[in-house]
């Protein structure tokens, strides 16, 4: 029987491909034999990097962790519209790509820089009713969102190679980078969606050293609570 945790704090995992968010508390649990696991801020299946993973006491400062600001690099693809707005969505629209103009690419991502409103996306686990929007869009029904107040604090286009566009950005909690990608395209009259998301910060972590999957499955037990970071520390590189 897996006990109460012996370990308070945050682990940093470096979220592999193809697996959910909660996978990674299914193998922490199992690694460190306690249920007391959660984490903060989903990452999509196809999405890799940075999850604040917390065990023990370390959860009664999960919220607290989540409304950190966070960083992400990504991938769009244009002239591709899905119904998930990211890659492992069906197709629901494809236009032709030319030459990209770099300027109207620019203009795009300004317009929504700052504060703006952003509808969450069908597929999402934001409820209705009580019902996560994701089971809906299942049975193909498509309910009103309450747009959300976000905010982007920088972005930067790393590169251009039509169809796709290289980006990062620094935003606020509650943001939705594949409703990002898919109003950008939108704004450029392609229609987009994303194809690659990695993120690289969350608060004052980064994802600079954390522990791969492979690790986390293979490493010896000690090994792995040795790279939790204790509450009081958490504490003082929050400034707190």
């Amino acid at each position: 029987m897996k006990s109460a945790s012996p370990y308070d704090g945050v682990l940093l995992i470096d979220k592999a491909s193809g697996m959910t968010s909660h996978d990674v508390v299914a193998i922490v649990r199992n690694r460190l034999e306690t249920q007391k696991v959660g984490h903060c801020g989903t990452l999509d299946p196809f999405a890799t990097g940075l999850l604040l993973i917390v065990v023990g006491r370390g959860t009664k400062v999960q919220d607290l962790l989540m409304s950190e600001d966070k960083e992400y690099v990504g991938t769009m693809k244009l002239g591709v519209v899905t119904d998930t707005q990211d890659r492992d969505g069906v197709v629901l629209e494809r236009r032709e790509v030319g030459d990209i103009d770099k300027l109207a690419v620019d203009a795009a991502f300004a317009k929504f820089h700052g504060d703006f409103y952003q509808t969450p996306p069908m597929v999402s686990a934001i409820k209705k009713e009580g019902v996560p929007l994701y089971k809906l869009a299942r049975e193909g029904k498509i309910v009103d969102r309450e747009p959300r107040f976000v905010h982007v604090y920088a972005h930067e286009v790393r590169a251009l190679r039509a169809p796709e566009i290289d980006f990062r950005v620094i935003c606020s909690k509650g943001f939705y980078v594949r409703t990002y990608a898919h109003e950008i395209g939108r704004e450029l009259g392609y229609g987009a969606h994303l194809a690659a998301l990695r993120r690289t910060k969350s608060g004052r972590f980064t994802v600079d050293g954390a522990l791969t999957i492979e690790a986390l499955k293979s490493y010896p037990k000690e090994s792995i609570t040795n790279q939790i970071i204790s509450l009081p520390d958490i504490s003082r590189m929050r400034g707190a």
